[in-house]
């Protein structure tokens, strides 16, 4: 394991992140990394996986209590963290474990280390992958397939870890119990206390002969491919939760979820601001003073809208309900088209003069922001 990266490093967080600043690095590196934007991509696609391993243990309390205190051995079920001791901050000594002494006086709230069933089923982890669509597909509804890292039980041994044909026998460190009862010197005199077997981990039982697919663990690392339905009107950063697709339970417990974080694509056009939808349309300066039909695209396809004469940059139309449908219910909403006008550059001599001729035909009435503007300021500066 010496070529294995700290997890902490993996998701480029401290060690003493919180979980919400752990998730929010994961995602920022999930996204980075994910096959579906890096298609080809081997170096992506490993880091991809090591990023998926590090979140597992990290988001995990008990497995990223184990890993703080044991490293990778508490977290590899094929390395035995055992019942290290620990010294420095031990007044006692070396050979003295305080939660030893805590757990022997007052019960440990519930058994301490030895409490646990290792037997009893427990439900898997979650595990968390994105998904990348467009912004058609997040407004109408898609469905699509996703790609994920789990860990599931191994086929070959049925989960056991216990090559095929053979069984697993009692331990003989705790005669099939889990627990193991240790005596300990201590200021207070010896010290009796229950704890969970080193040998089978309190599993009561131990592997003869492993099985080489999963070399003992009973579970196995592997890649899935999953469809899911993508509602309409989802937008970014939004989850979907796929029951029983994470990784699998112990002891016959069942399946965690798998959340599924989706990244919606900028479109050229549109801007999404919750259900609505906003675009922009260029009128040239003729179209803008006279009025024009102009074709409007829309989720829906192109529309026709005309524009009313005198229409000034910046004014904005509205089209009733032809925004994003709204999430799990009924309606949808409205999209917005904001008016600009294009000035014409690059003019010739002929143009030039027909503008010309053109402006002096206008006047006051013609331009009232212009001439309510330079009434204002003939008021300011009256001397």
């Amino acid at each position: 394991m010496a070529d294995k990266r700290d997890y902490y490093e993996v998701i480029g967080v401290e060690k003493g992140a919180s979980e919400d600043e752990i998730k929010k690095a994961f995602r920022k590196q999930a996204k980075k990394y994910h096959p579906d934007l890096n298609p080809g991509n081997k170096e992506a696609e490993a880091k991809f996986k090591e990023i998926n391993e590090a979140y597992e243990v990290l988001s995990d309390k008990d497995k990223r209590a184990r890993y703080d205190r044991f490293g990778f051995a508490g977290v590899d079920p094929n390395y035995g963290a055992g019942s290290t001791v620990y010294g420095g901050g031990n007044p006692f000594g070396q050979d003295i474990d305080l939660g030893d002494i805590f757990n022997s006086f007052f019960g440990g709230f519930g058994g301490g280390r030895g409490g646990r069933n290792q037997n009893a089923p427990r439900r898997g982890s979650d595990v968390e992958t994105t998904v990348t669509i467009t912004f058609e597909e997040a407004a109408k509804g898609c469905k699509k397939e996703v790609t994920y890292q789990n860990v599931d039980s191994c086929k070959e041994c049925g989960g056991t870890g216990a090559s095929k044909g053979t069984q697993m026998k009692a331990c003989p460190n705790c005669n099939g119990s889990g627990q193991v009862t240790v005596q300990k010197r201590t200021p207070f005199g010896v010290v009796q206390t229950s704890q969970t077997c080193d040998k089978c981990r309190g599993k009561g039982k131990i592997i003869e002969k492993p099985c080489q697919k999963c070399s003992g663990a009973g579970r196995i690392r592997s890649s899935k491919t999953v469809t899911v339905t993508v509602p309409a009107g989802i937008s970014q950063d939004q989850i979907l939760n796929i029951g029983g697709h994470g990784n699998s339970g112990y002891n016959g417990g069942p399946a965690g979820d798998l959340h599924v974080y989706v990244n919606v694509k900028k479109h050229d056009l549109f801007e999404r601001k919750g259900d609505d939808v906003w675009c922009e349309i260029p009128l040239t300066f003729s179209q803008a003073a006279l009025g024009h039909e102009v074709i409007v695209p829309t989720l829906d396809g192109k529309v026709s809208y005309k524009v009313h004469p005198g229409t000034q940059p910046g004014d904005i139309f509205k089209l009733r309900e032809k925004g994003v449908p709204h999430l799990n219910s009924k309606g949808r909403g409205d999209q917005y088209v904001r008016v600009t006008i294009e000035v014409p550059k690059n003019l010739s001599p002929k143009q030039r003069e027909a503008l010309k001729q053109f402006d002096t035909l206008c006047g006051p009435a013609n331009y009232s922001k212009r001439s309510s503007f330079f009434d204002k300021v003939k008021n300011i500066f009256k001397d």
